[in-house]
């Protein structure tokens, strides 16, 4: 006994473009929920300072030079030598006089790297310079 008459089912059929509108919704949605953070390319251990200001070393028109423990000096993010640096520092003086720089060196780098990056900058004529340290007791 049959009450109904079955009906042959169509395969359903996939809608490319509801796929696609989808899919760019959740590109977009990943996109803007991503953090676009700068990571150093060093992993540098700072000295602690008890006059330590927070924000300090944060501006962002200073010049920054990293010293690692070893391996050559970073101006900005990019690998210099002593000499190159003293001309990369003549060249952001010529461009503004009243320029910052901002030391960012490793607890054991020698102490005598500096000390050269302080002569450099010296030579350069630039007169705001400052060491980039934590507050006691932050990791």
């Amino acid at each position: 006994m049959q009450f109904t008459i079955r009906k042959r089912r169509q395969t359903p059929t996939v809608i490319i473009v509801a796929l696609i509108d989808v899919l760019i919704v959740v590109l977009i949605f990943l996109m803007v929920t991503t953090t676009f953070k700068k990571q150093p390319a060093l992993k540098l251990t700072l000295a602690e300072s008890r006059e330590a200001k927070a924000g300090a070393t944060a501006d962002a028109e200073a010049l920054v030079v990293t010293i690692p423990k070893s391996g050559p000096l970073y101006f900005q993010s990019l690998p210099v030598t002593l000499d190159a640096l003293e001309e990369r520092l003549r060249e952001e003086v010529g461009k503004n006089p009243n320029v910052k720089l901002s030391i960012r060196a490793d607890t054991d780098s020698p102490w005598g790297q500096m000390v050269k990056v302080r002569s450099a900058a010296k030579a350069a004529n630039i007169q705001n310079v400052s060491a980039s340290v934590k507050p006691v007791g932050q990791q």
